[in-house]
C-alpha cells in the first residue's frame, strides 16, 4: 500500500499548542550518532572505546509563505509568517521539549530546539525561509522523597527517552525491492524504525552498489 504524504507537526505543552508546517521540507535529515572516544595506549598505539548512543539529531529547512499556493503548501489555514517565529522562538526560551512528529515515518520524539535561523530574502517579500535543527530529549524520572513505594533501586533517577521501545516483531531474513522502496523505508518496515537502514546497507553492500539511495526493484536483500 503506497504510502501517504508526509505532514510536519510540533506540539508544546503536552499538545496545548500546535503547528503543522505550511511547507514541507525538501528533506527529512536525521543524524543518529554513537558515542565513541580514541585513546592512546602505550606500546599498543590508537585504542577505541566504543560509548553509548547518542541522542538523534534532525534538521528541517523549509519556508513560512506570507500568501497561500495550493503548488507548495501542505494547508491554507496560514498565520502571519512572524508569528511563526516568534511562537518557535517563544517554545525555545521556555527551557521545555517539544514533541516532533512526521505523519507515515517513525519519527514521532520528543526534542529541544537547539538552533533557528530565520531570512527574508529580496524578491519575496514576506516570506521567511528558515533552518531548525533539533535534538532529542531524555525525561528523567526520580522517585519522590517518601514514597513508601519506593526502594532503593527505584530511588535513583531513571531516563527513559521518548524513542519507541524495542519491536517484539518477527524480522523477515529476506526482502524483494518493490517500486518506490527505499532503505530508510525497508528499514521501517521490517525493523519498525528507519534509522537501522544503513545495517541493511552494509549487508546488502556488493548487490546494491556505492549509491545506497539507489536500489532497483527486484532486487533480493538479506535482513541482517
Amino acid at each position: 500500500m503506497a504510502r501517504g504524504k508526509p505532514q510536519f507537526w510540533l506540539k508544546f505543552n503536552n499538545g496545548a499548542e500546535v503547528m503543522w508546517l505550511p511547507v514541507n521540507p525538501d528533506t527529512i535529515a536525521v543524524a543518529s550518532v554513537h558515542g565513541y572516544e580514541d585513546i592512546e595506549v602505550s606500546n599498543l598505539g590508537e585504542y577505541t572505546i566504543i560509548g553509548n548512543g547518542r541522542q538523534k539529531e534532525f534538521t528541517l529547512s523549509s519556508l513560512f509563505p506570507r500568501d497561500y499556493n495550493a503548488s507548495f503548501c501542505e494547508h491554507p489555514r496560514l498565520l502571519d509568517p512572524w508569528e511563526y517565529v516568534k511562537t518557535i522562538e517563544r517554545w525555545q526560551r521556555s527551557g521545555k521539549p517539544v514533541r516532533y512528529i512526521v505523519t507515515n515515518t517513525p519519527i514521532n520524539i520528543a526534542v529541544t530546539i537547539r538552533n533557528f535561523e530565520y531570512e527574508e530574502r529580496g524578491g519575496e517579500p514576506g516570506d521567511i525561509y528558515y533552518t531548525l535543527d533539533l535534538k532529542e530529549y531524555t525525561f528523567i524520572k526520580v522517585a519522590k522523597k517518601g514514597d513508601p513505594n519506593a526502594n532503593s533501586s527505584a530511588a535513583a533517577p531513571k531516563a527513559t527517552t521518548s524513542a519507541q521501545r524495542p519491536s517484539t516483531r518477527v524480522v523477515p531474513t529476506s526482502y524483494t525491492v518493490k517500486s518506490g522502496d527505499s532503505l530508510f523505508k525497508i528499514s521501517a518496515t521490517v525493523y519498525g524504525k528507519g534509522n537501522d537502514w544503513r545495517k541493511i546497507y552494509d549487508a546488502n553492500k556488493k548487490a546494491i552498489g556505492a549509491n545506497p539511495n539507489v536500489i532497483r526493484p527486484g532486487l533480493k536483500l538479506v535482513i541482517p
